[in-house]
């Protein structure tokens, strides 16, 4: 791949520090015009992409290096890469990413079971350190996952109809 400077006029809110009377540091800050001459490295050679990489729909490419551990995959994956879609200022990149890490622990605990490993989430969740040292937060997040869950279950089996009708 080629160093090409390009034109990224198109992206939203791109050179909105341009104007110096805008720039919450001015007048305060010294200007040598400096930061106008670019960078003076050379820009590292590009790692190679042989997995699905999922990078800012802002930037027309990876950068040059780049981490992952995992490439998307599964349900996680699908809403991944449905939030890339999505500039990085909206909420609709940030809580499908959200949503994507919550989908991944359950992904990650049923692929568990299905390799015949059976999860201690209790020592995985800290709850040991937890009835040691917090023995009351552990009580809070305990009774807070069964309320949720409790709720959660009324809600999608449409028993909640019922429960409000004797209340």
């Amino acid at each position: 791949m080629e160093n090409i400077p390009e034109d990224k006029r198109h992206i939203k809110g791109w050179g909105v520090d341009i104007d110096p009377k805008n720039d919450p540091t001015y007048p305060m800050k010294h200007r040598t015009n400096e930061e106008h001459k670019g960078y003076s490295w050379e820009r590292p050679s590009l790692q190679p992409v042989n997995i699905e990489v999922l990078h800012s729909n802002e930037r027309p490419n990876v950068t040059a290096v780049f981490g992952t551990s995992t490439p998307p995959s599964g349900l996680s994956g699908m809403i991944r890469r449905y939030a890339f879609k999505h500039s990085e200022n909206s909420y609709l990149h940030w809580l499908p990413l959200l949503l994507a890490d919550r989908v991944n622990v359950v992904e990650g605990i049923v692929d568990d079971f299905k390799q015949g490993h059976v999860p201690n989430i209790f020592a995985e969740k800290g709850m040991k350190a937890d009835w040691k040292h917090d023995k009351a937060g552990l009580f809070q997040k305990v009774a807070i996952t069964a309320l949720v869950t409790t709720a959660a279950v009324l809600i999608l089996t449409g028993k909640h109809k019922e429960l409000a009708k004797k209340f």
